[in-house]
């Protein structure tokens, strides 16, 4: 991080205004923010494949219950089969018990065939073509074919090649342009990635606060507002100094008559006072402006 950011931006305030400085910042902002967008997408993908890691490993623990849940099926078939095995040879128990769960299977397996073949095809296919008929006509108006929604027409075969010959062109175009791309090295890992983002993210809030202080207008108000008040200043101590030689002078020219010592005092006074008069006028006149902009 650059040290502009580090000690804010108080320090800048002496040069007078730095709106010149507003594009620097916006371009600051147009680099970072496209790569901190990609280093969050690529952090996110991190944090997925490990959630996916953990997803899996509790996955395979809910497996081994299932088999245990199976095991324990199992033993309970077997104690069925034991407890009629003391009132009949244990083959017929074992046969009879085998029995009983084929013909469960068999007639929760024909109920489900045929629900499955009344629901059959899933998919709404009067609605899906009235929509494709629909979209075609939109499209191409009178030169729609309703002759391409049917699958069993040369038309349909024909577009279908069509499109499956266009999907392979384009996917041989996206092969051969990613195997064009340079190879930019292993992507980076989750502690590379963390640590960029703390850094980014702390230059960004240093240009945002830059930023902010570039567009206060108060702070530039009060700032050029000072530089008046400190020129006027120095003009005031320019006056008293030059009054006061005025009077040195006057004082020591003794051979001159009183009356014209005064007179050419007072003509020296108002050459003089006329253009710090001017400069305190029009020094009043934008202080006033700028105490009523602050105030607004």
């Amino acid at each position: 991080m650059s040290g502009r950011h580090s000690g804010g931006t108080s320090g800048g305030t002496s040069g007078g205004l730095r709106i010149a400085a507003l594009p620097r910042t916006l371009k600051w902002i147009y680099k970072l923010v496209p790569r901190q967008l990609n280093d969050e997408i690529a952090f996110a993908k991190i944090e997925l494949k490990r959630k996916g890691i953990q997803l899996g490993v509790a996955a395979a623990f809910l497996a081994v219950a299932l088999v245990f849940v199976v095991f324990l099926v199992i033993g309970l078939i077997v104690a069925a089969i034991m407890g009629l095995a003391t009132i009949m040879p244990a083959w017929l128990a074992a046969l009879l018990v085998c029995g009983v769960f084929l013909l469960i299977a068999l007639i929760v397996g024909l109920v489900g065939y045929r629900k499955l073949k009344n629901a059959m095809p899933l998919m709404p296919e009067e609605t899906v073509r009235g929509l494709k008929y629909d979209l075609g006509i939109a499209k191409e108006g009178s030169a729609f074919d309703p002759k391409l929604l049917d699958p069993d027409s040369r038309q349909y075969k024909a577009a279908k090649a069509a499109k499956a010959e266009a999907d392979a062109k384009a996917k041989a175009e996206k092969e051969a342009k990613k195997a064009a791309e340079p190879e930019f090295g292993p992507p980076p890992t989750e502690t590379e990635l963390r640590l960029r983002l703390q850094q980014r993210r702390t230059h960004l809030t240093g240009v945002r606060d830059e930023l902010t202080d570039e567009l206060d207008v108060k702070t530039q108000a009060q700032v050029l507002l000072a530089m008046v008040q400190a020129r006027f200043r120095d003009g005031k101590a320019q006056l008293s100094s030059k009054v006061a030689s005025l009077r040195s002078s006057a004082t020591g020219s003794s051979r001159t008559p009183a009356w014209l010592n005064a007179q050419g005092t007072a003509e020296q006074l108002g050459q003089r006072w006329k253009p710090l008069a001017a400069l305190a006028a029009s020094t009043a006149a934008l202080v006033f402006l700028l105490r009523r902009l602050l105030k607004g």
